[in-house]
């Protein structure tokens, strides 16, 4: 028997000044919170995670562990560790995630001079650059 597991590509920068576990939490967190990984779906193990990212097991450990305590993944004996769910659980935590990067947004136009207008309008024109022709854009 033959088990695929659906891997988001994580992409870590290193010397960014942001450690790399909290790098790869961080890009897990948004593949599980934004629905890209189904709940049941199994989360690669410690072992892949190390490999795939190429990132030292102790840190890919540290990161299953940060995942599993804040409730995005659960460990299922006889299976492994699989994304947690159901979705509506996680609704809650999009708006966390993307709150220090929103931040940093919001400072930096205040610091170039751009208006509230300006910053929603450049938004407004992004997510529709970003979404598909002939769907109706999320609100």
């Amino acid at each position: 028997m033959c088990y695929s597991t659906h891997v988001t590509e994580l992409i870590l920068t290193p010397g960014s000044g942001i450690s790399i576990c909290d790098q790869a939490v961080y890009a897990a967190k948004k593949a599980l919170v934004s629905g890209v990984s189904r709940p049941g779906e199994p989360f690669p193990s410690v072992r892949s995670l190390s490999a795939l990212l190429k990132i030292n097991p102790n840190t890919a450990h540290k990161v299953v562990a940060r995942l599993r305590t804040e409730g995005l993944l659960e460990v299922k004996p006889g299976i492994g560790t699989v994304v947690a769910g159901p979705p509506e659980e996680n609704v809650a935590k999009r708006g966390s995630l993307l709150k220090n990067d929103l931040e940093r947004i919001v400072v930096e136009a205040k610091h170039v001079g751009i208006t509230l207008e300006e910053l929603t309008a450049a938004m407004s024109y992004h997510w529709a650059r970003l979404t598909p022709p002939g769907t109706v854009p999320k609100q």
